[in-house]
């Protein structure tokens, strides 16, 4: 066998070898909880909408995924089957176009457009419907760098300071914490006192922006107790990065047992940026602990 054979079939070797550990490699990592999940910072049962949108993140890739290795998988084959041979002179015969090729390329790239506008226009619908009559309606009050929250439909409040970060573990229990029955549909009514915030949850896979002067709305029914880190996630000032807050979902009882130990009342738009002096921060209740 020549240099040039033990050369070629040496390379055809280590191809098999990478391809067979590339395709275990993705095998195995199928199969992880993560995975599953499509790598999101969440279980499947947090909420009554994180199934509805890990699936629809998860299929969405795998449709990219299917497309990307077809198409892959064609460009390869025009380069080497239309690859110019050893022998051939001039150049190939000219096309000037080709009708079902064109129809093809036309029909089959809005065919996938118009399936996933339907899939994702139904799942936006279903997370975003807001339910009647909520069991619990919070309005959640944002403001630079803190959080507010007003239990409605128990007339309660809590005002919330800003977190310190200092690089070290530590405040999680100081930080601004809304209270959330488990299994009770809950109603979040976002609302900024002073500049854009939003309102982020990563383990509930929802984020909502707080706009002054407008509410926007979160549905949702928390089916896991446990406690979750939220977070602004909209650039509002010099210390955004700490305007942190959690949120414990609990069972009724430690919910009924918590608004207990609360202030009655609201926080309401008395205490927004324009209802109070520029000058004088501590003229407001709800921020002069921030």
């Amino acid at each position: 066998m020549s240099s040039q054979d033990r050369t070629g079939s040496k390379r055809v070797r280590i191809a098999k070898i990478s391809s067979i550990s590339l395709a275990g490699a993705l095998l195995l990592t199928g199969c992880s909880a993560q995975a599953q999940n499509g790598w999101l910072p969440a279980d499947r049962d947090n909420t009554n909408h994180t199934g509805i949108i890990t699936d629809l993140w998860v299929n969405s890739w795998i449709a990219a995924l299917v497309v990307g290795i077809i198409t892959w998988g064609l460009i390869i084959w025009c380069m080497v089957a239309y690859r110019r041979r050893k022998n051939d002179t001039g150049y190939p015969r000219q096309m000037s176009y080709n009708l079902p090729l064109e129809i093809f390329y036309l029909t089959i790239p809005l065919f996938m457009v118009l399936v996933f506008f339907y899939f994702t226009e139904r799942d936006i619908n279903t997370i975003d419907a807001r339910v009647e009559d909520p069991d619990v309606i919070v309005d959640v009050r944002g403001k630079q760098w803190a959080w507010d929250f007003n239990y409605v439909t128990e007339d309660k409040y809590s005002t919330g300071e800003q977190a310190h970060l200092t690089g070290e573990p530590g405040r999680v229990d100081d930080l601004p914490t809304l209270y959330l029955p488990v299994n009770r549909s809950v109603e979040l009514q976002l609302n900024a006192r002073d500049v854009q915030h939003s309102f982020f949850v990563p383990a509930f896979l929802q984020k909502r922006d707080l706009y002054p002067g407008r509410t926007n709305y979160i549905n949702l029914t928390p089916t896991k107790e446990g406690t979750f880190a939220g977070k602004c996630a909209e650039l509002c000032g010099q210390y955004h990065s700490e305007m942190l807050f959690n949120v414990k979902v609990v069972s009724q009882a430690e919910f009924d047992a918590q608004m207990a130990q609360l202030e009655d009342g609201q926080l309401g738009d008395e205490y927004d940026r324009d209802s109070y002096p520029e000058d004088d921060p501590d003229t407001d209740p709800a921020r002069s602990s921030s």
